[in-house]
């Protein structure tokens, strides 16, 4: 059991490594690749096994699958982009609704940083875009209050 539990906790770091990543990469290219989300979805998988979670399993699935069509209208009407799409239904499969709340007011906090961030022309972007592309990187935000939401404890083994 003990060795579960390292283990599980060991994933989580691994997942927090792969959404450092996901937030540089979106911050320098505006782009969050298939196979990141992939990595996020199956590292979910062997958290669920490692920390005795299976009974969750289905409903963060449908969570997520929900959280994912609800975006879908946004990227619709171009509001976000498809990346924000994946990377946000792969975090809601991770939290589920059991830690969706802690996890929505962390998004909150970080967004609302970033946009502040953004207005004074930070970060800038590909080809030195700035505050006045409209483009705003959201893979650091979602990055920041998943990682958050494992260390508030929310994601413990059971």
């Amino acid at each position: 059991m003990v060795d579960s539990i390292v283990l599980a906790n060991t994933i989580l770091v691994i997942t927090a490594g792969v959404l450092f990543f996901a937030a540089l990469t979106d911050l320098k290219q505006y782009r969050i690749s298939n196979e990141l989300v992939g990595v996020l979805v199956a590292l979910f998988f062997v958290h669920a096994v490692l920390s005795s979670r299976w009974e969750t399993v289905v409903g963060n699935i449908a969570f997520a699958f929900s959280i994912f069509l609800l975006m879908l209208y946004f990227y619709s009407r171009d509001w976000v982009g498809g990346g924000d799409v994946k990377l946000l239904s792969a975090a809601f499969l991770w939290v589920g609704v059991q830690c969706a709340l802690p996890f929505a007011i962390l998004l909150l906090i970080f967004s609302g940083i970033q946009a502040a961030a953004a207005k004074f022309g930070w970060p800038a972007g590909q080809h030195g875009e700035a505050k006045d592309s409209g483009r705003i990187p959201f893979a650091p935000s979602v990055a920041a209050s998943l990682i958050g939401t494992f260390l508030a404890g929310c994601l413990q083994p059971s």
